[in-house]
């Protein structure tokens, strides 16, 4: 096939230039090696993106020990985006999956008198996540906050309204839970006109081992 003439003029020049810049690169030149630079970053010849930092469970930066499980929650904001919950990078709950709802997730719940059934007979060792969405304090009463701080959590008995709150917990733990945040609901500092920021937390909670 034969080239046009202001085509192959072109094409000749370009021959020739990258004729030159590898000869000095090869001659050790840095003009040589910094013309090179200039053509690789060229827009037609854009970098290649770098490897995006490995994921894991839940969306984890690192990979959790062995014998222990990932989890990642995330409280609602305001009223508006719904909570969401990750154990093991299973998303238990979201509003994608359409299963929150305001109050308190520990599943699709807001009355009292049917979280008090739900969280009455755990078992021993039963793990509890827990996400606020909203307001999660005005339903509860003693007995809800005694349940939850026996499961684990500081804060329950002081819950007021539109608190923001996540927690994980266990049935029959000895000590506090280290997992567990809460923002008081304050004008001066509510991130949202009503509420205070959401909130998120991510870990590794190990497992229970059996007793022999």
């Amino acid at each position: 096939m034969r080239l046009a003439g202001p085509l192959r003029v072109v094409v000749i020049v370009l021959t020739a230039g990258l004729t030159w810049i590898l000869v000095s690169v090869l001659l050790g030149t840095q003009s040589g090696f910094s013309r090179l630079q200039q053509f690789l970053r060229s827009p037609e010849n854009p970098p290649t993106s770098e490897p995006r930092p490995k994921k894991y469970k839940c969306g984890l930066p690192r990979a959790c020990p062995d014998n222990s499980f990932a989890f990642r929650i995330m409280s609602g904001a305001a009223n508006v985006i719904g909570p969401k919950i990750c154990l093991e990078d299973k998303m238990l709950m979201s509003s994608v999956k359409n299963n929150v709802g305001r109050g308190l997730n520990v599943a699709l719940v807001n009355d009292v008198n049917e979280l008090l059934k739900f969280i009455r007979p755990l078992h021993e060792g039963t793990l509890v996540f827990v996400a606020s969405y909203d307001d999660p304090a005005t339903k509860m009463n003693e007995e809800t906050r005694k349940i939850f701080s026996e499961l684990g959590s500081k804060v329950a008995k002081d819950l007021a309204f539109r608190d923001s709150w996540v927690f994980v917990g266990a049935k029959g733990v000895q000590n506090k839970s280290p997992f567990e945040q809460h923002v008081k609901n304050k004008k001066s500092s509510n991130k949202y006109e009503g509420w205070p920021e959401a909130l998120e937390m991510e870990g590794c909670i190990p497992q229970r081992t059996a007793e022999v």
